[in-house]
């Protein structure tokens, strides 16, 4: 499988491109998406609602180690982005192997950057760039760390 929706750092700068000469409103969100919740089909949901267009940015396999340490990601990052690719609210997928997509937004330059409430507004990667930031207020009891540790039975249910 390979979902038209899922383009390359090259590829989604030309959509992005002539959408925005359309006049078409695009959002920008990021993650790693393991493990895919509630909160963040809520977060997807919300961001699409305010813009025309919603690319999410998912962190490469390499990249989510990095960051969530050498057990993560649970589900690879191809099988993770069909289901991001699946989901209605979700225009475009792009993978980056950076830590941040901090070069990804900038040459985006979404409309509307979108983030969780527990990223403070100073600290939200590529802000600069884009023409809004907007933080979400996220799910309460809906991680995937969370769950990871529920299934490793270290939290109780």
């Amino acid at each position: 499988m390979n979902s038209p929706k899922i383009k390359s750092f090259g590829q989604i700068v030309i959509i992005v491109k002539k959408l925005k000469k359309a006049g078409r409103k695009v959002v920008f969100t990021n993650g790693c998406f393991d493990i895919l919740h509630i909160g963040h089909i809520k977060l997807f949901q919300q961001a699409k609602s305010f813009g025309d267009i919603l690319v999410v940015g998912l962190n490469s396999d390499s990249s989510v180690r990095k960051i969530k340490g050498p057990e993560r990601p649970i589900n690879r990052e191809n099988d993770r982005a069909e289901i991001l690719a699946s989901l209605s609210t979700v225009d475009f997928v792009v993978k980056f192997a950076q830590p941040t997509p901090y070069e990804l937004i900038k040459i985006i330059k979404p409309d509307v950057l979108v983030k969780g409430s527990d990223w403070k507004s100073g600290e939200i990667i590529g802000r600069e760039f884009a023409g809004k930031v907007r933080r979400i207020k996220l799910a309460r009891g809906y991680s995937t760390t969370g769950t990871i540790k529920k299934i490793k039975g270290i939290s109780p249910l």
